[in-house]
């Protein structure tokens, strides 16, 4: 049953408006194909709006006191944990997403707000070290820019962060998947002061027209390779923080004494996690040549066992790309990259679904973002190290190896800001692990804590002694 969907409104100084700006194409329904409206973005007008309201309040939220920020936070956690299902669904039903892996992503929406503000409590934005305090202050107006594959949960961490460190916020959400956002923003209308939570809609140029802004004096990015480049290019005149986190060609390596079950099954997952449409899923399968064939029938089996369908549907397990026209660039990419590309499962004959695909005899150069991988075969250990490190990227890197000491000795070698043993689940390696993006994959750590400090700039202060 497809959700009620809200017609797109910006958040702009404690007021609500009506999207009007056309953004040039039709929102879709990703399981059928079939328009549902065209994507709107909010005017000119409202943004400069936006902008001024967040310069006017930053110095008030900068100055209020960090235990009464948590407070505020917290009752924001108790109030979304009451609509994160319907925000679930919107989330899955806009992205193809199917609902059982939306749902765990979910609870990030409103344990992000509850983990800021216990980050706050317990003292993160002030130290002491042999009598010399380190004030963690707030730079000023955030911009969060967030990507449309799991927008909510996302806007959540970013927005989060921002205002536990005593940044007032814009959030520009995918213009591809504004829906679930816009409910978060509901919520945080009714508890946060007018102009410290924004929310505006639009595309590239928004995006734009928003970091370029000198007002604006740091922004969370998380998309693509073009988009990350223009944000850092918009911050480097004024020398502004960007924290970005870009795209990955992950590897997964199977060592040569890998179970053929527990390395199909991570192949496989890495490979369909949010339908491939993840900055960490799978982009080069590293295999020992002498096992190609048996873990390609493995990991073909468990790929086509997969089922496809409605992603609204408990039962599904795979579902469609966001809209035609990424499925058009994804099977553009996949004709482009030489080999032999060999699909595997049934797919529904209509909607936007693309079946998962691993391409033997070549390589990819650059992330696809769709259900698509290269399998690149090594004959030794050093080989498939040399492999792994084979790209610009640094974001992601797994191994599945039946020694974990061996595994993680090579784990250690992997140049990528993380990297999993014997794991390939979306969820990171610890809840207050960084994450951290090397390369072409950005700049900067997101995680728990460290995102709140990086909307921070540290004041030291203390009575210097005579020498």
């Amino acid at each position: 049953m497809t959700p009620g969907i809200p017609p797109a409104r910006d958040l702009v100084d404690g007021t609500w408006g009506d999207c009007g700006d056309d953004l040039g194409f039709d929102l879709e329904d990703p399981a059928t194909g079939e328009p549902r409206g065209r994507a709107l973005g909010s005017s000119p007008a409202r943004i400069e709006a936006a902008l001024a309201a967040a310069d006017r309040v930053a110095p008030a939220w900068a100055a209020t006191p960090a235990p009464r920020r948590a407070a505020l936070l917290e009752e924001a956690a108790q109030a979304l944990a009451d609509r994160v299902g319907e925000i679930v669904r919107l989330e899955s039903f806009a992205t193809g997403v199917p609902i059982r892996q939306a749902a765990p992503l979910g609870v990030i929406v409103h344990g992000a707000f509850a983990l800021a503000a216990g980050q706050v409590r317990e003292g993160l934005l002030l130290s002491v070290r042999d009598a010399v305090e380190v004030h963690r202050l707030p730079w000023g107006p955030a911009l969060c820019l967030v990507p449309w594959n799991a927008p909510a949960p996302m806007a959540a961490h970013k927005a989060a962060s921002a205002l536990a460190a005593g940044c007032p916020v814009i959030v520009k959400v995918s213009e591809y998947a504004p829906h679930g956002t816009q409910v978060l923003a509901e919520v945080l209308h009714e508890v946060l002061p007018p102009g410290v939570f924004q929310l505006v809609h639009g595309g590239p140029r928004t995006g734009a027209l928003l970091a370029e802004d000198p007002r604006i004096r740091a922004v969370s990015f998380t998309g693509g390779l073009a988009g990350g480049r223009s944000v850092a290019l918009a911050c480097a005149a004024g020398l502004r923080p960007a924290q970005l986190e870009l795209g990955g060609n992950n590897p997964l390596v199977i060592m040569p004494d890998a179970g053929t079950g527990a390395a199909a099954g991570a192949a496989a997952e890495l490979l369909t996690t949010l339908n491939g449409q993840w900055c960490r899923a799978l982009g080069r399968l590293v295999v020992p040549r002498a096992r190609l064939g048996e873990l390609l029938e493995a990991t073909g089996e468990r790929l086509a066992a997969l089922r496809a369908g409605d992603p609204l549907a408990d039962e599904t397990e795979f579902g469609p790309l966001v809209h035609s026209a990424h499925l058009r660039r994804v099977r553009d990419a996949v004709a482009g990259a030489g080999g032999q590309a060999t699909t595997y499962g049934d797919m529904p004959d209509k909607g936007n679904f693309l079946a998962p695909t691993l391409i033997t005899g070549a390589d990819l150069a650059d992330e696809i973002f769709g259900p698509v991988a290269a399998v690149v075969p090594y004959d030794t250990v050093e080989e498939a190290l040399t492999l792994a490190n084979a790209t610009p990227y640094g974001l992601e890197g797994y191994v599945v190896g039946g020694d974990e000491e061996r595994a993680l000795a090579l784990a250690r070698r992997i140049r990528a800001g993380e990297v999993k043993v014997n794991g390939s689940s979306v969820m990171s390696l610890h809840l207050f692990a960084p994450r951290p993006a090397w390369g072409l994959s950005g700049l900067g750590e997101e995680g728990t804590a460290e995102t709140i400090l990086f909307f921070t700039g540290a004041r030291v202060v203390g009575v210097q002694e005579a020498p």
